[in-house]
């Protein structure tokens, strides 16, 4: 019996089976069958994402040589925006820097006719949430490799071309495509053949699982260490592309769902022993600060750059309690915490709301650091440094997404950043941290180490930048560090300690949804000086799963998967089987 027999057989014997058969008789038994489901689903996964906006984020490091760790950082560029996807690759700024003027990277030295700039374009980082517009058999060859897991998703591995040569802008690489209904997850190449004005760089691009049939765009990690352009110039540099605020209705979506909620009343009132209602002076200037203070909020988390209340929050404010119960603080109402979603290194403040970024989390060595960037914040509320009110007229908040960074910020004077630095060291002084805070020291060395290649890393756009110098006792020194970010005293590899982590070192977040959640990384054992890469951008390598809610909003799938619930696991086996045949 030859094999294509023998294959023939197996579906046979397959299909006998009860319960089988029918989630079998759609499933591909060929490499070109396969393929044709690929290509299919990804045409459907283009159309599928016209209907969102996502938030887009790209943050570039531009690398040097460095005679120790190899590269460091040399400069930066970022940009915000919000994508119109219905329109293919329309994207609106957002940050209040312009953005994409400031992307451009001037280069020269060699003379005036010699001179050229090299400018990034914030539209060519978001165009890598696709494979190709013309993506079919027609354009692409394509040779299957292997069956890999990505995390818990299986998937089949192929490796494309374009079938004309030197056919510019085509996608030359690696996708991979999960099992079930045969979604590209991951794609990892360049478009290739550039002209003399336009340079394509490789980028690994991820989907993240969203429920429903949807798999979407969501991290794109980018890096060149030798691209040759113009006279005898290399450009090296490391960049990371983030997606999110798929799902903004959601917010929506869950205050109307309270409509639904069944409530019942008693006739009569319930009277509470205290009837004391009345609202004195200062407790009515609180509640217009807190409305003020909620409005922001509110608004900041339908644009998307302000993250839903969650599990992050309460660990944020489980420290401040630390600090306001061991220096017997009053603090009324209560402080809360929130998380800002872009990478930028910044705190505010918002009437009794903390808001750290998520980058600036990501760094943060250990829980006396974070201790004291929110001890710096928590001063301003014991200081009284009041909200403008404002925003308490929710008129105020009627604008364009694009205006948003243009209208909201805050920032401090000068003259309240010293009062609450040295508020700061007193609190810090009487609570938990005060014999913890050599890490915090070292923190705030490094960044100061750093501070001229990051500028747009160190930059706020709504708040307070980070300090880069040290306010605290100068009885407890800090130990020397290194540019890296190791301590200058400990030379044993074995026992490294980071003064910063690298950007995505402490959170990560649903796209969809936007919560945002602690990572659950494996400790690292041995960690060479040349691993520590304080505020730096690192590859993403994602643990992929199917585990997600159903979204509320859904597209449609391709007629040959939609509906269909019952895993396709024989798919991987198919087209090893195929393959041997052929």
């Amino acid at each position: 019996m030859n094999l294509r027999r023998a294959i023939f057989c197996a579906v046979v014997m397959l299909a006998a089976i009860p319960g089988l058969a029918a989630a079998q008789t759609a499933s591909p038994k060929t490499v070109d069958a396969v393929v044709d489901r690929i290509v299919a689903q990804e045409k459907a996964e283009m159309q599928m994402l016209h209907q969102y906006s996502p938030l887009v984020e790209t943050y570039i490091q531009l690398l040097k040589p460095d005679d120790t760790l190899g590269t460091v950082p040399g400069g930066d560029k970022y940009f915000l925006g919000k994508a119109d996807l219905g329109k293919g690759l329309d994207l609106m700024p957002l940050s209040s820097d312009k953005g994409a003027q400031n992307t451009k990277y001037a280069v020269g030295g060699l003379g005036s006719f010699l001179a050229m700039s090299m400018e990034f374009l914030p539209k060519g980082f978001l165009q890598m949430i696709y494979v190709d517009t013309a993506f079919d058999k027609q354009h692409y060859k394509f040779e299957y490799v292997r069956q890999e897991f990505l995390g818990e998703v299986r998937c089949l591995v192929f490796d494309i071309t374009p079938v004309k040569q030197n056919d510019r802008g085509r996608f030359e690489g690696r996708i991979w495509v999960e099992d079930q209904g045969f979604h590209i997850v991951r794609f990892n190449g360049a478009y290739e053949h550039p002209s003399k004005a336009n340079y394509f760089f490789h980028f690994d691009s991820w989907r993240v699982f969203a429920g429903d049939n949807q798999w979407l765009p969501a991290y794109i990690y980018c890096e060149e260490t030798n691209l040759r352009y113009g006279v005898a110039r290399k450009l090296m540099f490391k960049a990371q592309t983030r997606l999110w605020g798929y799902d903004l209705n959601l917010v929506r979506v869950r205050r109307e769902q309270e409509l639904n909620k069944i409530l019942v009343e008693s006739r009569t009132p319930v009277k509470e022993a205290d009837e004391n209602h009345d609202y004195s002076p200062i407790q009515e200037q609180r509640l217009w600060e807190r409305q003020a203070e909620d409005n922001v909020a509110d608004r900041m988390e339908k644009l998307g750059v302000l993250a839903p209340a969650g599990d992050v929050d309460k660990v944020l404010v489980t420290v401040v309690n630390n600090l306001i119960v061991t220096n017997n603080l009053d603090i009324e109402p209560e402080v809360r915490c929130r998380v800002l979603m872009t990478s930028t290194l910044e705190s505010f403040d918002i009437g009794h709301t903390i808001v750290l970024s998520r980058g600036l989390i990501d760094v943060l060595p250990d829980e006396a650091s974070l201790a004291t960037i929110l001890a710096m914040e928590l001063s301003h509320i014991v200081l009284g440094h009041r909200i403008d009110t404002q925003y308490a007229f929710y008129d105020r908040m009627l604008w364009d997404d694009q205006d948003t960074f243009r209208h909201f910020g805050f920032a401090r004077t000068p003259e309240e950043e010293q009062a609450a630095n040295t508020k700061a060291v007193e609190l810090l002084a009487n609570s938990p941290y005060k014999s913890q805070l050599a890490a915090a020291r070292q923190f705030v060395q490094v960044l100061q180490t750093r501070s001229k290649e990051i500028p747009n890393l160190i930059s706020a756009h709504l708040g307070d930048r980070v300090p880069t110098t040290w306010s605290g006792s100068e009885n407890s020194a800090a130990t020397p560090v290194s540019a890296s970010g190791v301590p200058a005293s400990n030379s044993d590899p074995q026992k490294v300690i980071f003064a910063a982590l690298p950007l995505g070192g402490r959170l990560k977040f649903d796209p969809w949804s936007d919560d945002v959640e602690l990572l659950k990384a494996k400790p690292v054992g041995t960690v060479a000086e040349r691993e520590n890469m304080p505020f730096e951008i690192t590859p993403f390598i994602l643990y992929l799963t199917r585990d997600k809610i159903a979204p509320v909003m859904t597209a449609s799938a391709p007629a040959e998967t939609a509906g269909s619930t019952t895993p396709n696991t024989a798919a991987s086996e198919s087209v090893d089987s195929a393959r041997k045949s052929q």
